[in-house]
């Protein structure tokens, strides 16, 4: 005879709490419910109580299976993009899985947006899925959640260096200083610099143009774009260059490759031709930037080693928790190509 519906019965066959439960019923993120119930830092006692209090009476339980999985699973490591749609990510995440599959290890991707803002959620998808470690291949979060981050799950830099984290960075105001010298022994005197948001990771670079126009004794200008994808920067590269050409810079030095092409399209649309009319440099050397008919001057950061250091340091980390932060740097070095030439008149 088949068992009659009752309330008895509907409570049995109920489906269980989940953590969306729990972090819903508290007002605070899945993500905090998470390291609670898993009894990880990040989580102050009195919100660790509540959370187990909360959880028990809502009927949250644990699957056992779940568990198992996710213990194996912190063996795996994780990797925030800035950007899928900028092929420099693209070359990092490629090394990184070269270095991390022969190693037996999983990987785990998530992708920022590209508003040109710190984006908390890639973190936290990265946190929820319990990985032992995350690369970070993003420079919008200020030095303090970095180490914040640190301190909750193993955190290993690339491209940008944070004291008491992993680091595997890049001299970014050196290069800087070799775009501006190459454009000034042209003979170029106004060079003016396109850049994106004033992030801590992002400074470097702008910091080292200043540096290099004031020790050559001439008069930075700098252009500030709202994001650093090459769609987002047409505007600003047209205002830049849509002078009289007494007034406009004759080279232009970018903050990353993308917004050097956004330059060239810009010059394009203006009828200046490029290097003729406008010298560019651009920043990373995309692959992009060797293509034919693009042939763009840009500092080299040697993303590939970049992304294969990375990965090994995180596997360091992995295996050897306790060892202290590896700071590694890179020195960027100079690819001259098509886009710059000597200023007209010189």
């Amino acid at each position: 005879m088949p068992e009659q519906w009752t309330s008895e019965t509907a409570h049995r066959r109920a489906p269980a709490a989940t953590q969306e439960d729990v972090a819903r019923e508290l007002g605070i993120s899945r993500t905090l419910v998470s390291l609670a119930l898993r009894d990880r830092p990040g989580v102050s006692a009195s919100m660790r109580q509540r959370i187990l209090e909360t959880a028990d009476r809502l009927g949250y339980r644990r699957n056992s299976l779940a568990a198992e999985l996710a213990q194996r699973q912190r063996t795996a490591v994780g990797l925030h993009l800035l950007d899928a749609h900028n092929d420099v990510y693209t070359t990092i995440l490629s090394s990184v899985q070269a270095v991390i599959a022969p190693a037996g290890r999983r990987l785990v991707l998530a992708v920022n947006s590209r508003s040109g803002r710190d984006d908390p959620q890639p973190r936290n998808t990265l946190l929820e899925a319990n990985v032992g470690v995350i690369i970070s291949a993003t420079s919008v979060a200020p030095d303090d959640e970095v180490r914040a981050l640190n301190r909750i799950l193993p955190v290993v830099l690339v491209a940008r260096r944070v004291e008491g984290v992993d680091s595997v960075y890049v001299d970014h105001d050196v290069g800087a200083r070799a775009a501006v010298e190459h454009l000034a022994g042209l003979g170029h005197t106004r060079i003016a610099h396109l850049t994106g948001p004033s992030f801590e990771g992002h400074t470097q670079r702008r910091a080292g143009y200043l540096e290099a126009m004031r020790s050559l004794g001439l008069t930075p200008e700098i252009a500030t774009n709202p994001g650093f994808a090459r769609e987002e920067a047409f505007g600003a590269a047209r205002a830049l260059l849509d002078r009289p050409a007494s007034e406009r810079p004759t080279a232009v030095f970018t903050h990353n490759d993308e917004l050097a092409l956004a330059v060239r399209e810009a010059a394009a649309d203006l009828g200046l031709r490029v290097p003729e009319d406008l010298s560019v440099v651009g920043f990373d050397n995309s692959r992009a930037a060797g293509l034919t008919g693009v042939d763009l001057t840009t500092v080299d950061i040697r993303g590939d080693e970049l992304g294969r250091a990375a990965a090994e340091a995180a596997i360091r980390r992995l295996e050897h928790p306790g060892v202290p932060p590896l700071q590694r740097g890179f020195t960027p070095s100079l690819v001259v190509r098509r886009s710059t030439a000597p200023p007209r008149g010189v």
